[in-house]
């Protein structure tokens, strides 16, 4: 089984590709190899053997479809891989884009189509919550310094500035706020999101959907330490008859195929906010091989045709803690990636 993945940069924003392996490698074990994807020569998901069998440079998603296609032929052929996991939402539209030629080549997936990606965008996100009845704060999409005005007065303060496809600040000045702006603006574009400030608990649910409406795999996550980027660095796996109908709600309506992460906030009277949906894999998926329901594992699965029976029981109690590792490589490894644009562990390129 060959099957390449994407996401392996690891730093305090980590993507998923590094938890995606680690768990594919639980499970699998010798009968995988890995091929990393991978969009700069730091990602540190390159340089670890225990998990990466070989690594290449892929284009960046703004390059657009002929590059990527053109790239992915030259892997292909040197690794004959027979699923891909993206672990990105900037590269999604691209990969759902070209998934038809993807089969042609014998690469496997399992995507949701452009509408139900873009459906839940944190630009569409309030409309999604009209549609199919969640509970979701108030927003507005910002373009212009009007804009934030705007929502700065309807809002108030505190309220979260968010990027288009990643990082979220909150606000409680109109200077901080503009700063967000003018921020997410230049690293995401337009349009930057204003969203209401919930108080309370924040949760995450990470969850498996089979395409039909089913839901595979539910796994609710309390943060216990949060970055100041808003990521979970500590977590534990709770328990809660309302969090995991929230998420067969959300699969049951939306049909959705794959892997995807609900945040949501509880706040002081029990009523649950979608904050985001995320229609990827977290990068604290690992966890539910952890809590009994290996979620990448069971992806792959239902992507070779397995028919998966929806996951019971899981752990409640089961803690992740992420920490930082030095992992140490040779100078010559980064000089061999960065210029031809691969590696492999024994260094051999054909």
């Amino acid at each position: 089984m060959v099957i390449a993945i994407t996401g392996l940069n690891a730093n305090d924003n980590p993507g998923p590709g590094v938890a995606v392996a680690r768990a594919l490698k639980q499970a699998l074990g010798h009968d995988l190899r890995i091929v990393a994807l991978c969009y700069e020569a730091l990602e540190p998901g390159i340089y670890m053997p225990d998990l990466i069998d070989v690594a290449y440079l892929i284009p960046y998603p703004g390059a657009g479809i002929a590059d990527l296609k053109e790239r992915i032929q030259y892997i292909h052929q040197r690794e004959n891989i027979n699923i891909v996991i993206p672990n990105f939402d900037s590269e999604l539209y691209n990969f759902i884009k070209i998934t038809p030629w993807l089969q042609d080549l014998g690469i496997n997936a399992l995507l949701p189509s452009h509408k139900q990606l873009a459906e839940r965008d944190k630009e569409n996100l309030a409309d999604f919550g009209k549609k199919y009845g969640f509970v979701i704060p108030s927003d507005h999409k910002i373009h212009t310094l009007a804009d934030l005005d705007k929502a700065i007065e309807e809002l108030c303060f505190p309220l979260v500035i968010k990027g288009k496809f990643y990082e979220a600040e909150i606000c409680y000045t109109r200077d901080t706020a503009l700063k967000a702006f003018h921020h997410f603006n230049a690293r995401w574009g337009l349009p930057v999101i204003a969203q209401q400030f919930i108080k309370g608990t924040e949760i995450n649910i990470a969850g498996l959907g089979d395409g039909k409406g089913n839901a595979i795999s539910i796994i609710p996550m309390r943060k216990l330490y949060i970055t100041d980027k808003g990521k979970a660095w500590a977590g534990v796996t709770i328990e809660g008859a309302e969090l995991l109908e929230l998420a067969r709600r959300f699969v049951a309506a939306t049909k959705w195929p794959g892997g995807f992460e609900l945040e949501v906030m509880r706040d002081a009277d029990g009523k649950l906010f979608i904050l985001e949906i995320n229609p990827r894999f977290p990068a604290w998926v690992y966890l539910t091989a952890g809590a009994g329901q290996n979620q990448p594992a069971a992806l792959v699965k239902m992507i070779m045709g397995e028919e998966i029976t929806p996951f019971g029981d899981y752990a409640v109690g089961k803690m992740f803690v992420r920490y930082s590792w030095d992992e140490l490589v040779d100078l010559a490894d980064f000089q061999q990636f960065s210029a031809f644009g691969q590696l492999s562990l024994d260094k051999v390129i054909v």
